[in-house]
């Protein structure tokens, strides 16, 4: 495995006044303080009080605040010279209350110097197995990809309205399914176990994935080199089908392959929520991540990633 090293090398000393703020500080956000140097301060809201002592113990300074409640996020104005925006939207309705809640808060004052926003590929919608680059038009289908599209419109809004008095630099990641071995459900084996099954090759679709520990340095990368109103594709160079996926990961684990259904008979087998995911089939294009954060993958295929562990 790679060492644990920051993506922009060694940092010189005026980024010892940098102040990072995690906003959504789960897994991926804790992986980012890692892949931080010392120099950087870390700062990350939170509204649970259980989180406290894991966030001090990966030397990040917690924030109590609720993004459900604007009022608890007027200390954030002015506190932070980089945001890195990875909470999610509400579970209903179709806008996002909450990122428009903490651009508010953040404009109060002097705003960060850069704010990157984690989203989801679900916003392309479903692209009958094409690439989709940043540059496609989207057709969410999803309500919570809607809800996306939705806080994407208000961070690409908040960044050119800062741009014209030259400040916020806002950055959009796109986010296909996160996995990593250390990742509390971040592998297919519990589905696996499950015996949950897969769609025939003839109705498969295709899934995108990137290892959690790439993300974190996908995100470090863009909030030091990622372009005004600039999306990035966040996925690995694997185009799998996803019965291929677990197919792969039934081999590695040396599991049974999951058995194979029509979709004409999937929906009383498979989860709501999992019959979602197979109604949408796109391949992701991931030059911009490659070439203009010039982030070099440690884990380029999905079978790389899952051999880590």
């Amino acid at each position: 495995m790679p060492s644990n090293q920051s993506p922009l090398g060694a940092l010189p000393a005026r980024f010892r006044r940098e102040r990072l703020l995690i906003v959504g500080c789960g897994d991926v956000g804790l992986r980012v303080a890692q892949a931080l140097p010392r120099q950087v301060r870390l700062l990350a809201l939170t509204s649970s009080a259980d989180r406290l002592p894991l966030l001090r113990a990966h030397g990040i300074t917690p924030l109590r605040g609720n993004l459900d409640q604007p009022a608890t996020l007027r200390r954030l104005a002015g506190l932070a010279t980089r945001v890195l925006h990875l909470a999610p939207p509400p579970g209903e309705g179709r806008g996002d209350p909450r990122t428009k809640a903490l651009l508010r808060a953040l404009q109060h004052r002097s705003a960060p110097a850069a704010l990157v926003y984690g989203s989801t590929t679900g916003v392309y919608g479903d692209c009958r197995g094409e690439v989709a680059a940043e540059t496609r038009t989207l057709a969410a289908h999803t309500e919570r990809a809607k809800r996306r599209v939705d806080a994407e419109a208000a961070v690409r809004f908040a960044g050119r309205m800062a741009r014209h008095a030259g400040t916020v630099r806002a950055s959009i990641l796109r986010i296909p399914g996160i996995y990593a071995p250390d990742r509390e459900g971040g592998t297919p084996l519990a589905r696996l176990q499950k015996g949950t099954p897969v769609l025939e090759a003839r109705d498969d679709v295709y899934t995108n994935h990137i290892h959690a520990n790439d993300l974190a340095r996908a995100c470090v990368a863009a909030l030091w080199r990622g372009r005004p109103q600039r999306i990035y594709n966040v996925c690995d160079d694997s185009q799998l089908l996803m019965g291929d996926y677990f197919d792969l990961a039934a081999d590695l684990y040396g599991m049974p392959r999951p058995k194979r259904v029509p979709r004409s008979t999937a929906q009383g087998q498979l989860p709501l929520m999992l019959l979602s995911f197979m109604g949408e089939s796109r391949r992701l294009d991931n030059d911009r991540l490659k070439h203009e954060l010039g982030l070099r993958l440690w884990y380029p295929s999905v079978e790389s990633g899952l051999r880590s562990g």
